[in-house]
């Protein structure tokens, strides 16, 4: 079944650019310039990957990702945004964008995004998980239920963005085990861009702010100086 992208642009170059590379990797376009369009288009179901640009006119694109993260069911986000700076990237994964690119962005980058996100849908989908990677665990206060994404600690439920959650299990299911940034990039995002490793120390420190009782001196997700992170064993 072909899958159809949203795309929510309001510069047409840049939403045509989208466009032609949404279509060249199979997949149906449907393009809109603002932002309250492009949410009603939304609610009209049959969306399988949204790309969202920040600045909207109408609706920006933190309401709009807002709104749809507030409904039931799951379908990934992309966020575009001109602004560089680390606050309006954070800002935007704490919406339930499941992943950002800043503008200029090269169309290589912009192909293996969308293939790693579909790549994330297909597994979190498939019927063919083992049966250790569906079985909720529990870490010392800490309750993971892989099935329906869903975190608690000390029986109190932790809100994780998708990504959030993506981590935190990688880490889980291979407790004790030292990941570079590099190599979580590549396990959990599905890339592994060179420059792009402080995403994935933005995401730990947000992690470890949701779920740890002092983050200054974190107990599950630990630090190795000069390798990497890991969970405790």
């Amino acid at each position: 079944m072909t899958r159809t992208v949203l795309i929510i642009e309001d510069n047409p170059g840049i939403g045509e650019l989208v466009r032609m590379q949404v279509t060249d990797l199979g997949m149906r376009a449907i393009l809109a310039g603002r932002g309250d369009e492009g949410l009603e288009r939304f609610h009209q179901g049959g969306i399988d990957l949204v790309i969202l640009d920040l600045m909207l006119p109408g609706m920006d694109g933190l309401a709009v990702c807002r709104e749809i993260r507030s409904g039931t069911g799951y379908v990934p986000v992309l966020m575009l945004t001109a602004k560089s700076s680390e606050l309006d990237r954070v800002l935007g994964l704490e919406m339930g964008a499941d992943d950002y690119l800043t503008k200029p962005f090269s169309v290589a980058e912009l192909a293996a995004r969308i293939k790693a996100l579909f790549r994330r849908v297909d597994a979190l989908s498939s019927g063919n998980a083992h049966e250790s990677e569906t079985e909720e665990v529990v870490v010392e206060g800490l309750r993971i239920d892989p099935v329906r994404h869903r975190v608690f600690r000390n029986d109190r439920e932790v809100e994780l963005t998708a990504r959030e959650f993506d981590l935190l299990w990688h880490f889980v299911r291979h407790r004790g085990r030292v990941f570079s940034r590099a190599q979580l990039l590549d396990a959990v995002w599905g890339y592994n861009h060179e420059g792009y490793e402080h995403t994935v120390n933005t995401h730990i420190n947000r992690l470890r702010n949701k779920i740890e009782a002092d983050p200054a001196q974190p107990r599950y997700i630990q630090t190795v100086w000069g390798v990497g992170y890991r969970f405790m064993d």
